[in-house]
């Protein structure tokens, strides 16, 4: 649904107002304001639960010319608070589309502005860094709007997690869809003796498990707040840590949860979840000034010195400097070489920053899944 007479406004902490189009559902959000630099994959994002709390602005700026399906979610529904777009298209051209971007936002009640510059919002950004904002189609007072987003909660010290897990377990048994098989290894069958993965879902993207599913694996999925108990009454060979929203500090519950399976089950972890495993055995985090978000980030493996190009979304990082003797950093960004990735010097145990499932993005890094499958 495009709006086309009706006036939306986003501002900023810093005062800042832009005025656009409204498309999407009427109404009014917070969030932090964040930018993601990919070109396709809009779906992705909107679906992918680690947005949970941000206003998510996209640089590309012909979006929804190929529309929406029911193949390319991430997740159960748009997570995100507010989606900011240049252009948002009236016309899908793609024979997999089964309707139209706006009117996906307004099915789930997703507010969206198109017609700002918003190449001069993501330089803002990128100067000022992430700023929390206010969308609006019902107050268009710049004043006002201004002084919510002021008084707007932000993503430091809150639990974001716990509004998006699921509420119980799940048993998975969903393949990669049969466009990703183009590039990917074919399906391996899981027989009875197939090795089991229990998934921790702090916000996981779907084709996480659809990866692990695919290789081999009988994959059950756990809420990020389950116990290292609960956990291992599964009998698992495996345990993954997925992606998430917000701040992992204040998640220490997971912690908690992630020392008492280390040494005990091999354990992989992404995004979130290995900046929680590097919380777990001690190393701190930090908030990123404008994060990692888009389909284009390099990353070299110090291992062997090749240089990845991968998928990111994060806002906060691992402290290099507080890293304990355990851990050893495998992966840097070649951007700004913050830490993408460790493993323990000891025990079955690593995780990287970035997202090896894509979805939408590069396949150079699949070889992870490999690798924690040959650990189990």
């Amino acid at each position: 649904m495009i709006n086309a007479a009706k006036t939306a406004k986003l501002a900023l902490e810093d005062g800042t107002v832009f005025t656009g189009n409204a498309f999407g559902a009427e109404g009014e959000a917070d969030g932090e304001v964040c930018f993601n630099t990919s070109m396709t994959g809009y779906q992705e994002i909107l679906t992918d639960p680690s947005y949970r709390g941000q206003i998510v602005a996209l640089t590309y700026p012909e979006i929804g010319n190929y529309g929406v399906n029911a193949e390319d979610v991430e997740s159960w529904r748009p997570h995100l608070a507010g989606f900011v777009v240049r252009h948002c298209s009236r016309h899908a051209s793609s024979f997999r589309s089964s309707g139209a971007l706006g009117d996906y936002l307004a099915a789930n009640r997703i507010v969206g502005i198109e017609g700002i510059d918003t190449r001069a919002l993501v330089r803002r950004l990128r100067i000022r860094g992430a700023m929390r904002g206010v969308l609006s189609t019902t107050d268009l007072d710049d004043g006002r709007l201004v002084a919510k987003a002021q008084a707007s909660p932000g993503l430091v010290g809150r639990d974001l997690v716990r509004e998006v897990i699921p509420p119980a377990a799940i048993p998975w048994n969903e393949p990669l869809n049969r466009w990703v098989k183009l590039v990917e290894a074919p399906h391996v069958a899981v027989g009875p003796d197939a090795a089991h993965v229990v998934a921790l879902d702090y916000g996981m993207k779907w084709n996480i498990a659809r990866h692990l599913f695919d290789m081999g694996c009988r994959v059950t999925i756990l809420p990020g707040t389950a116990t290292a108990s609960e956990i291992l009454d599964l009998e698992p060979d495996g345990v993954f840590l997925s992606n998430g929203p917000g701040d992992p500090e204040p998640l220490v519950y997971a912690q908690e949860t992630i020392r008492g399976l280390l040494g005990r089950k091999p354990i992989f972890g992404i995004c979130l979840g290995h900046q929680l495993l590097c919380l777990a055995a001690g190393a701190r985090t930090y908030k990123l000034k404008f994060g990692h978000r888009g389909a284009n980030q390099p990353v070299q493996n110090l291992e062997d010195s090749r240089v990845e190009i991968t998928c990111q979304n994060h806002g906060f990082a691992v402290e290099a400097e507080s890293l304990p003797g355990d851990l050893e950093v495998t992966h840097v960004n070649l951007n700004d070489k913050t830490i993408e990735g460790i493993r323990h010097k000891t025990l079955p145990a690593f995780s990287v920053q970035y997202h090896p499932e894509a979805s939408s993005g590069p396949h150079d890094s699949g070889y992870l899944f490999a690798r924690f499958k040959g650990m189990l």
